[in-house]
């Protein structure tokens, strides 16, 4: 088999401590989660960090794996085989009737199978000494909503790619599909916590953990519960001023523009960014939007306000 270097894979060095083992592995399930990676092997890259982590998120897995690449300096992808007196000490018969390669007996492993059930999939076998049943690791992925959902709530539909063993104990992924509410009021980086969506444990499963995210919208530009909106708006309501309705994320509202507004002119509506208990602020950012020149009467109005307003933006400068 092949052996697989999962600090690379996570991108941590072998010293990382669970803190930053568990952030390196949140940020990547992010990046490749198939929701929002635009990588052509996003489903692989996500089995392959979902297996790094069930060593390295383990202790008792890490230290065994940690045992094995002692002293050695196996690469990823190199053909391998487990010494034939590993895993003594983590947890399996050592020598026992199960033969001398611990953990079971994997350390002679079919080379053809797969590296994390060779050496991994029968953890904690033989004689090992009894523990209370352990709750199942908590799971963490992104879901990416529209800023009116916030505004309003929602329910959304989402998949994830989630690891699991077969009838024959090989790690396998497969598809799960979820109904998540959206309560009012998220913001981005916020988590929905799902109890009891996480991976499968003795004690019960643990939970699922989903990191808001806000779809790309050039109209909006969000900070914290403040929100910022351009809106356009013609050169006679910029010079003249006067009332003109705006869409906003909660519903449409009448803005008045003062007369001689320039381009960039910011509008506050006290109350109407994101709601909580203390609700944000709607910063309406004017943008000045040329008619169109195309026909001959619009030009010869454009040439009439050239000769007869005889102004010059750059004068002075």
């Amino acid at each position: 088999m092949e052996y697989k270097d999962y600090y690379q894979t996570l991108g941590v060095a072998k010293t990382a401590s669970e803190e930053e083992i568990k952030k390196a592995y949140r940020k990547l399930v992010r990046k490749y989660h198939p929701d929002v990676s635009k990588e052509a092997d996003a489903q692989k890259k996500t089995q392959e960090i979902n297996e790094a982590y069930g060593v390295l998120g383990d202790a008792e897995k890490r230290a065994a794996y940690d045992d094995l690449g002692r002293g050695q300096h196996y690469r990823a992808g190199q053909e391998f085989r487990p010494p034939p007196d590993w895993g003594r000490g983590f947890g399996g018969n050592g020598g026992g009737a199960a033969g001398a390669g611990g953990f079971g007996g994997f350390g002679g492993g079919d080379p053809g199978s797969d590296f994390f059930a060779d050496l991994f999939a029968n953890l904690g076998g033989g004689r090992r000494r009894q523990q209370a049943p352990q709750r199942g690791e908590d799971s963490h992925a992104s879901i990416t909503i529209e800023l009116t959902d916030s505004y309003h709530g929602a329910t959304r539909s989402i998949s994830l790619m989630v690891a699991e063993r077969d009838a024959q104990d090989r790690i396998v992924t497969r598809e799960r599909n979820l109904s998540v509410n959206i309560p009012k009021g998220v913001t981005a980086g916020q988590q929905l916590r799902l109890s009891g969506q996480g991976q499968p444990g003795a004690a019960g499963p643990g939970d699922l953990y989903l990191e808001i995210q806000f779809r790309a919208d050039a109209r909006y530009r969000i900070d914290g519960r403040d929100v910022y909106q351009t809106v356009p708006v013609t050169p006679w309501e910029m010079a003249l001023g006067g009332e003109i309705e705006v869409g906003t994320p909660s519903g449409k509202v009448n803005v008045t523009v003062p007369a001689g507004s320039q381009s960039g002119r910011k509008l506050r509506l006290r109350g109407r960014g994101i709601p909580g208990k203390e609700a944000g602020d709607l910063y309406l950012l004017l943008e000045v939007v040329l008619p169109p020149a195309a026909t001959d009467r619009q030009r010869e109005l454009y040439q009439t306000m050239a000769r007869e307003m005889a102004f010059n933006p750059r004068a002075g400068g």
